[in-house]
Order: structure tokens, then C-alpha cells, then sequence
């Protein structure tokens, strides 16, 4: 009989279906990126998802973010991404975190609990940690690099940090992982040279432009690396 994974299931199989029912998956930060990774796994049957992130949707996260509609202007991200969740798949159970994730509220999270982590936060030193947590539990991450001031979609990799290249922002994480021993950290990265547009916000500050179609390449990406590795996938 049909059901609304039957099409997933004709490409992965029935006892893959079951492992990512069974599975649970913590993403952390559920804008741009983050967004597009909850999407996906929710309509490819992950069992339980665990949504981190303490931001409200607001009317610049229109232009790139799934979650952002003038009905969610205002509403923390972390309540869009259930309402959205829920619509689509209502059987998956959702854990919020409205808490922006740090070294300090690393101790909020047991990473042991998860059979997989998504990084896409945009803050080094909770990059950092997620890394670092996810290493000493054992538990599977994948981390997403500069997704911001890109226009190429298709330009986007999946490798190890250690591998990356041009990326300012792995280039960062590069250095900081490799002082704290981490030994490695799948990535979504991009070696298009980042535009740096002429505009500062009113405080001074510099801020990232962003289109469409960019971040939620690379969440999907994403999400594809998180689904074929929980079922072990090999073409």
C-alpha cells in the first residue's frame, strides 16, 4: 500500500526506511541551510528530529529561508520548523532548543543521544564545539561551511575539513580543529570565490548577502550526506 514515503522507499528499500524512521538527528540552526536540511529530512522519514536555534524569523530571511513566510515573520524559528515539520510528516518527534548554541550551552546537549548532527550554525566558536562534542561521543557530523555572499550553487563539495580549500570560513575552522586535535570533520563547502558587497549594516557591521538558491543547495546536499550514511548507502 502507498504511503507518503513509498517513492523513497522504491530507491532505498524497506529496511532502510526503518533505520531512518528509528533514526533521531539534531540540526543546529534552522535558517538559510539549516532550514532546507529539516525539510529533507522530514520528508525522507527521519524518526525524530532535534531543532536548535534561538532566532525569530524575520523579513530579510524571506529571500532564502523555507521556514520564512509573512505568516512566520516574528515566530521563533525553532516553532516554524515544528509547524512545518508537523505538516509534513506528523509522526516525527520534534525536540526545540530555543537556545543559541555556544561552549557554554554545550553542557544543555547530549550528543551521545543522537545518531547524527548537523552543523549549520554561522558562529566559529560554536562550530567549533559542535565539532569537538560530536568527536568525543562518537556521533556522526557534518558541518556547513560559507554558504553566504556565493551565486554558484553547483560549486558546492563534500569532503573532509582537512581537504577543503579556498573557503575563508574553512580555512578558519581548518586551523582551529587542527590546534584542538579534532582528526576530522565531513564539510558542504565551496571553492567560489565569495563577492563582498558594499553595504553595512547601521552599526558599522558588514553583512553577508544571500540569494535563493545557494543555502538550500547546500542543505540539501546536506541532508543527502546525513540520509546515506545512516543507511550506510553504497552505489
Amino acid at each position: 500500500m502507498a504511503d507518503q514515503f513509498s517513492r523513497t522507499e522504491m530507491l532505498l528499500g524497506e529496511a532502510a526506511m526503518k533505520r531512518l524512521a528509528a533514526s533521531r538527528v539534531a540540526v543546529f540552526g534552522v535558517g538559510g541551510v539549516g532550514g532546507y536540511v529539516v525539510e529533507a529530512l522530514a520528508r525522507s522519514g527521519i524518526g525524530a528530529l532535534d531543532i536548535i536555534d534561538n532566532d525569530t524569523v524575520s523579513l530579510t530571511n524571506l529571500n532564502r529561508q523555507i521556514i520564512a513566510t509573512h505568516d512566520t515573520i516574528g515566530k521563533l524559528k525553532t516553532d516554524a520548523a515544528e509547524e512545518r515539520i508537523k505538516l509534513i510528516s506528523p509522526e516525527c518527534k520534534v525536540t526545540k532548543h530555543t537556545v543559541f548554541y555556544t561552549p557554554e550551552t554545550a553542557g544543555d546537549f547530549d550528543f551521545a543521544l543522537y545518531d547524527y548532527v548537523v552543523d549549520a550554525i554561522d558562529n566559529v566558536t560554536g562550530k567549533i564545539s559542535l565539532a569537538i562534542q560530536a568527536e568525543k561521543a562518537g556521533t556522526p557530523i557534518i558541518s556547513s561551511m560559507g554558504a553566504g555572499n556565493k551565486l554558484d550553487p553547483s560549486a558546492f563539495e563534500v569532503a573532509d575539513i582537512y581537504e577543503t580549500s579556498v573557503c575563508p570560513l574553512a580555512r578558519v575552522m581548518r586551523y582551529e580543529l587542527r590546534k584542538r586535535g579534532v582528526k576530522g570533520l565531513k564539510t558542504v563547502y565551496s571553492k567560489e570565490k565569495p563577492i563582498v558587497p558594499d553595504y553595512k549594516d547601521p552599526d558599522g557591521k558588514r553583512v553577508p548577502g544571500s540569494a535563493a538558491f545557494v543555502p538550500s543547495a547546500a542543505g540539501l546536499i546536506i541532508a543527502g550526506e546525513v540520509i546515506k550514511d545512516l543507511i550506510k548507502y553504497s552505489p
